[in-house]
């Protein structure tokens, strides 16, 4: 049974960055993964592409020949797709029971109202694949209310469209110490507690807009949410080897990757600690973690990783002629790119 991940966010949430570093730690803890490029309009990707959707159509050959604009070409593309299934189908057979990384495009309305993306990986779920959709908001959105309310609509609007199950990121978390200082802690934002507490801060954002009405269409658009109940976040550095490892083991538990039978056999030490809770991370306060005292977090987690090195050469020194070498993980080294 495959399983696979469908990498949704605005342009610049680091949707390419994430499957570029999700591929890189899956290899490295012994998991078959494989990226898939679903955005016409990405000709250049950052990490192996086993299957281009600009194979069978381009963005530049749809605006040419049908006279659209980059958001209606894209949309044009992705029902060419739905078309034209057989193409995506024959691509995953040869892919086999390898965990898909699907890198979608970044237009909004393609999981909010557009129905072709669903009917898409609807028809990839009654092929067997086990799906879980993955929201990216870039975590600068947490520095104006106005932002974080706009991405917490967006991320409800995803959940109900989409109808998989579905997991809301903060990306380039260990970005946000650098930011000006937030009103509330960090898990005020990633909980999406009582947001009335916002509707202050939203006013003071805007004073041009500040009056009764709005401040009352403010507090429906909080009550609405909280009524729901149903967005929350977890962050991610991808650079961070522990970020990456929670989040991962998130993501196994909702598309039940975690209580499959994928693995179990001729298991790694990391494939171990993915499945062992306690072995993954200590339960660290967010605040304390990303903001409060985030150089010295990262100070020792680097001396973590330099004496965890050493065991592993001193390892694999050890054992090289019995194995020929064993695998280590190095790392995740990716550059971040604005386009997505």
């Amino acid at each position: 049974m495959p399983f696979g991940q469908l990498v949704l966010g605005s342009p610049g949430a680091g949707k390419s960055t994430y499957c570029d570093g999700m591929n890189q730690f899956m290899g490295a803890i012994g998991r078959q993964c494989s990226v898939i490029n679903l955005d016409p309009a990405n000709d250049h990707t950052n990490y192996p592409c086993a299957l281009d959707i600009r194979s069978l159509v381009t963005l530049e050959e749809v605006m040419a020949d049908d006279r659209l604009g980059p958001n209606g070409g894209v949309l044009y593309a992705l029902e060419e797709l739905e078309n034209n299934m057989e193409w995506l189908e024959n691509g995953l057979k040869e892919l086999g029971d390898d965990y898909v990384l699907f890198d979608c495009p970044g237009q909004v309305e393609l999981y909010t109202h557009h129905n072709s993306l669903r009917n898409i990986f609807y028809r990839l779920q009654k092929l067997g694949y086990r799906l879980v959709a993955i929201h990216l908001s870039d975590s600068f959105c947490l520095t104006q209310p106005s932002l974080f309310i706009s991405n917490i609509l967006l991320s409800l609007r995803a959940m109900l469209q989409m109808d998989l199950p579905h997991l809301n990121v903060l990306t380039k978390i260990d970005k946000i110490s650098s930011y000006d200082p937030l009103p509330f802690n960090l898990d005020f934002y990633t909980e999406v507690q009582d947001l009335s507490y916002l509707i202050p801060s939203l006013d003071a954002e805007s004073p041009a807009a500040r009056s009764g009405k709005f401040s009352r269409l403010n507090l429906a658009i909080a009550n609405m949410v909280e009524q729901f109940g149903l967005v929350s976040f977890e962050v991610l550095a991808v650079e961070n080897k522990k970020s990456m490892m929670h989040l991962l083991r998130v993501i196994d538990r909702a598309n039940g990757y975690a209580f499959g039978s994928s693995e179990g056999t001729n298991d790694t030490v990391w494939q171990v600690a993915m499945r062992n809770e306690s072995s993954v991370t200590d339960v660290v306060d967010l605040q304390d973690r990303w903001i409060d005292n985030k150089d010295e977090y990262d100070e020792l987690e680097r001396r973590e990783e330099e004496e965890q090195a050493k065991m592993r050469e001193a390892q694999a020194g050890a054992d090289a002629e019995a194995t020929g070498g064993a695998d280590a993980f190095s790392g995740i080294r990716v550059g971040r790119k604005t386009k997505s």
